[in-house]
């Protein structure tokens, strides 16, 4: 759809908007490609994130700047995105969308995307007297300078507006101050694309008049894909292998419910985040073969196959803004602890 070439400080890149052709998800779609900087196997988790997610969020507003329709709202999520409230306002080439109103959605305060202002200059110019609304506690914070410039901030349920008032890793006071443009817009799930009557990704689809041997026939796939037991409960976890998840607690978790329970139960995990608990978890194979399974990663197949052939999900999650994936278990007839 666009081609161009664009800059953040001296550092030029070439960038493609490209635009999904089938128009299935019932509007326009389209991608931002930074070759070297957004065609990488994961989303973030980079020593050079600060300069990939300047680069998207550049390149985003060049050609929406240029583009032929003038965007009613544009919408960021997280600090990943943060840094466009403030562009659209305050960035010289951008005067032609100031007034384009800006929406943040905090999905989770916990991540901010920090920077020094060594890197200040990555940003188009602007006039520096208004630097204040990047920073927070001597850096630029994109999540705080998002929650300042944007004409509306919302999170992804009403309790975790109210919880970051008093847990947001240093944004709590901020917070409060903008409160008076803030709403909690509860969660939710495509229902159809969760949908264990037409998911493709199953083996054998199943409605809540069939749920029982649906839900069997799934289990005995996904059992004899991971060499576990499918005549005994299934206890399961899907997400990313960090503290906030209570992904910690999980080695120890599983290898006392094991040994005291091994003859009764099978633990299936799907997830990737911390090595030393991909480590741990991986050990535990060793220990527990036909009782336990890992799969370090994520695979969008194994996610379904997971929620429709478990009988319960764990979710120790010390932080959970909304959570998804005790909606989609409900969805599919598993029961979320």
């Amino acid at each position: 759809a666009y081609d161009a070439w664009s800059n953040y400080g001296n550092h030029h890149f070439q960038y493609r908007i490209l635009r999904e052709k089938t128009n299935k998800l019932g509007f326009d779609l389209y991608i931002v490609h930074i070759q070297g900087l957004t065609d990488r196997p994961n989303v973030y988790g980079y020593d050079d994130d600060t300069e990939r997610f300047v680069a998207f969020q550049i390149a985003t507003l060049d050609w929406i700047s240029q583009w032929e329709h003038r965007p009613d709202v544009i919408h960021c999520h997280d600090h990943h995105t943060g840094l466009i409230p403030f562009m659209v306002a305050n960035c010289l080439k951008y005067q032609n969308i100031s007034k384009v109103p800006t929406i943040l959605t905090i999905h989770n305060a916990q991540y901010q995307g920090q920077f020094g202002w060594n890197k200040l200059y990555y940003l188009p110019a602007f006039d520096l007297w208004k630097g204040g609304l990047l920073g927070w506690e001597d850096a630029i914070n994109p999540l705080a300078s998002a929650i300042k410039c944007a004409w509306r901030v919302t999170t992804v349920s009403p309790s975790y507006l109210d919880e970051m008032m008093d847990n947001a890793r240093g944004l709590e006071s901020l917070l409060r101050q903008e409160r008076w443009k803030s709403s909690g817009i509860l969660n939710g799930i495509d229902s159809e694309v969760w949908n264990p009557e037409t998911d493709p990704m199953l083996g054998k689809s199943y409605s809540l008049k069939t749920v029982e041997a649906g839900k069997a026939a799934n289990k005995k796939a996904l059992c004899d894909v991971f060499q576990l037991d499918s005549s005994k409960p299934l206890f399961t976890f899907i997400g990313r292998l960090v503290d906030e998840k209570g992904a910690d607690l999980l080695p120890d978790i599983f290898y006392t419910a094991l040994e005291q329970h091994g003859d009764n139960i099978n633990v299936l995990v799907l997830g990737s985040g911390d090595t030393w608990v991909e480590g741990r978890l991986n050990q535990l194979k060793d220990i527990y073969g036909g009782k336990y399974n890992v799969y370090i990663g994520y695979n969008e197949q194994v996610s379904h196959e997971i929620y429709a052939g478990a009988d319960f999900l764990l979710m120790p999650s010390r932080v959970e803004p909304c959570g998804l994936n005790q909606l989609y278990a409900l969805r599919y007839g598993t029961v979320p602890i």
